[in-house]
């Protein structure tokens, strides 16, 4: 079942969310960085705050279990989509896939979304393929791996968060 996250939400949120990004040896599926950064993903309070008037996550649960999570912001005219986390034993499985789609679909419904943004780390090309198979495209925009934003430490000093941007084309306006 898919729905929108509400503060209740927001523990278990950041507890998939950490286990998808800096999971244990043991745990890990494909889409891990434990290996380039060190520390927590997000905490609770972070989850929470991200539920506003600008921005929404969606969560997919079976019965009680959160499966996988998707932040969605408003940054007009696009919005940034984020934090898309599926737990580690579903990852390769089209969760992924669907928690996109279902993000880029509210964007556009409830923001009135003309694209979407969001970031990779520079050291994932495989994160960053997933990405451009579903269209989005590099923009050329590097910024510093954020560690004052407490999401983790970087591993290697030379990690760099790079900017993806895919445009909405309405159906019906003539864009091929």
């Amino acid at each position: 079942m898919l729905k929108e996250a509400t503060h209740s939400d927001a523990e278990q949120i950041a507890q998939l969310v950490n286990k998808a990004y800096r999971p244990e040896p043991s745990e890990r599926g494909w889409t891990h960085e434990s290996e380039l950064v060190a520390g927590r993903r997000i905490n609770t309070e972070q989850v929470a705050s991200l539920m506003s008037k600008k921005g929404s996550v969606l969560v997919a649960y079976e019965g009680n279990e959160l499966l996988g999570c998707v932040h969605i912001e408003r940054a007009h005219p696009y919005c940034h989509i984020g934090m898309l986390a599926t737990i580690p034993s579903l990852q390769n499985k089209g969760l992924g896939k669907k928690l996109l789609a279902a993000a880029e679909n509210l964007a556009i419904s409830r923001y009135g979304a003309q694209g979407f943004k969001m970031s990779v780390l520079s050291s994932r090309p495989e994160l960053l393929a997933y990405y451009e198979r579903r269209g989005y495209r590099l923009t050329g925009s590097t910024q510093p791996y954020p560690a004052e934003a407490g999401v983790g430490q970087p591993l290697n000093a030379n990690l760099h968060v790079l900017e993806l941007i895919k445009p909405y084309h309405a159906p019906g306006c003539g864009n091929a």
